[in-house]
């Protein structure tokens, strides 16, 4: 068993590929971030959390791993800022604004917090995952982080933490496995149900096969980026 903790960090990326990658190799792993504040603590208003994504892979007995990634917001904000360039309105319970209240107004949202997925319950899920990639590193807590976004440039110094289990080490490589498929197959046994990761990996599959549409925006801006980079180069 092994535990890594990483501090001074920037954003991470998804949390699901190197859990993949150490799944892939026989082993059990969990990884955890911070981010910058974006979500209030249970009974709180203004943000103190980041939106803090958990990610876990488990191997499986000749199929992909179990690859299980999300963050503990009640929704992406890259859909509320989506919305917001879109001028629609965002269901009730994903946000508040910058006075604490619930709002249904995308850019009212932008500038208050973000509410946690399942409410009090994932608040402290994500006070947890603070306190596992913050206390343990010395990296600096969500409220105390720059943001992403800042146009002049961050450094956010947060924390990550990942943890990686030899199953081999515990009930044994054999029984592990056959306990991982009788829960794959209760599972699939239900009509309706499929796994998780499977629709992720289906989308990257047909990505391979038939690349990905852009907007047109996005792909001017991403040309005018690598024209400035050449040039600087």
């Amino acid at each position: 068993m092994a535990c890594i903790g990483i501090t001074n960090s920037h954003h991470s990326g998804a949390m699901g590929l190197p859990v993949r990658a150490l799944a892939a190799e026989g082993l059990v792993a969990l990884a955890f971030t911070n981010s910058p504040a974006a979500m209030p603590v249970a009974g709180g208003r203004r943000p103190l959390l980041g939106t803090n994504p958990v990610a876990a892979a488990f191997p499986r007995r000749g199929a992909p791993p179990l690859v299980i990634d999300l963050a503990l917001s009640a929704v992406a904000r890259g859909r509320i800022a989506q919305a917001a360039q879109a001028g629609a309105p965002i269901p009730e319970g994903w946000a508040l604004d910058a006075a604490g209240r619930p709002t249904t107004d995308a850019r009212a949202a932008l500038d208050g917090a973000m509410l946690p997925l399942g409410g009090p319950k994932g608040a402290l899920l994500a006070m947890v995952v603070e306190l596992l990639c913050v206390a343990l590193t010395g990296a600096a807590f969500g409220f105390e982080a720059d943001s992403f976004f800042a146009p002049e440039g961050n450094r956010p110094r947060l924390g990550q933490a990942l943890l990686v289990v030899d199953p081999g080490a515990l009930a044994g490589r054999a029984a592990f496995l056959e306990r991982v498929e009788a829960l794959v197959s209760a599972m699939l046994a239900e009509d309706g149900v499929r796994l998780p990761g499977a629709r992720r990996d289906d989308l990257a599959a047909r990505a391979a096969r038939e690349g990905i549409e852009l907007p047109a925006a996005l792909l001017e801006a991403l040309r005018a980026l690598a024209g400035e980079l050449r040039a600087a180069a």
